[in-house]
């Protein structure tokens, strides 16, 4: 990388140091992703793991190995977690699935984690959305406005390429994790979320990792026909011959009748693309101001 990107990055990183000195105690939605697992690691190396409250949504639309591996991130960092268990799934508009979906499983998640922070007098709860997500489709920044939730991270700039940048530096274990959003970003708009879509899809993308593939993946479900998202060498890799037939067969015995591999490959938002939703400038001017 660049000298100057890390410089800007490092001067990222100090501007985000000199505002949680200020804040003194903070709750942070943790998922152990690439964004919660750095907010979290900075503020313990600022505030102390004392006055660090990471909180993590447990439900069905999460994979068992994501929750896994931030529990060993959180080792790492020195940070003890508390897990909650979100009910998004029972809420019909959450599990009807309109393009307005996350608002819904974010509104569930912040109703727990705000009134845990202030149990424990904790004021400030923050996410770990940073500045590119601000161009995309994040109808869930809403309700994380709505209940007084800032995103340092994309208030002071930092983009996901700042982020690993500084991850890196700090020797974590996310530095180069790919993104994994919740399962039932999987799942098209429209087409209900139930518990039964959301393991078949687990079971899938498990399986594929199963194989060695690694790098951003996804599998999109499409009723019995699932998508396969590979990014990179991995797709060239995976598209032709004896590997293709091994990805069809292991995702095909996760219980899909027919599948697919993504000639276009890895993209972030794809359903979105499907779905012809484009962001509201609106909303991510608001996230920047804290409006």
């Amino acid at each position: 990388m660049p000298d100057y990107v890390s410089r800007m990055s490092a001067d990222k990183e100090v501007r985000l140091r000199d505002w949680l000195l200020k804040q003194e105690r903070i709750a942070i939605g943790y998922s152990g992703g690439v964004d919660s697992a750095y907010l979290a690691a900075v503020a313990v190396d600022v505030l102390g793991a004392a006055n660090v409250l990471a909180v993590t949504g447990r439900s069905a639309s999460y994979p068992e190995s994501q929750w896994v591996a931030a529990r060993e991130t959180a080792r790492t960092i020195g940070l003890d977690v508390l897990e909650i268990d979100t009910a998004e799934l029972e809420d019909p508009r959450y599990a009807a699935n309109p393009a307005n979906r996350c608002y819904f499983c974010k509104s569930e998640l912040w109703s727990h984690v705000v009134p845990a922070a202030r149990a424990r007098g904790i004021d400030v709860v923050a996410d770990g959305t940073n500045a590119d997500d601000l161009h995309d489709h994040r109808p869930g920044a809403l309700a994380a406005r709505e209940y007084g939730v800032v995103s340092p991270l994309a208030m002071f700039g930092f983009t996901k390429t700042d982020i690993r940048e500084r991850s890196r530096a700090m020797g974590l274990p996310t530095a180069s994790q790919p993104s994994s959003p919740c399962l039932a970003s999987r799942i098209p708009y429209g087409t209900p979320v139930t518990v039964g879509r959301l393991r078949r899809v687990e079971r899938a993308e498990a399986a594929l990792r199963s194989l060695g593939i690694a790098g951003d993946l996804r599998v999109r479900h499409f009723g019995e026909l699932a998508r396969v998202e590979l990014a990179g060498d991995e797709l060239a890799r995976w598209s032709v011959g004896a590997e293709r037939a091994r990805l069809e067969r292991a995702v095909a015995e996760a219980g899909y009748e027919r599948v697919e591999l993504d000639p276009r490959g890895f993209r972030s938002g794809a359903l979105n693309e499907l779905a012809s939703i484009r962001r509201n400038p609106d909303a991510a001017s608001a996230a920047v101001s804290g409006d």
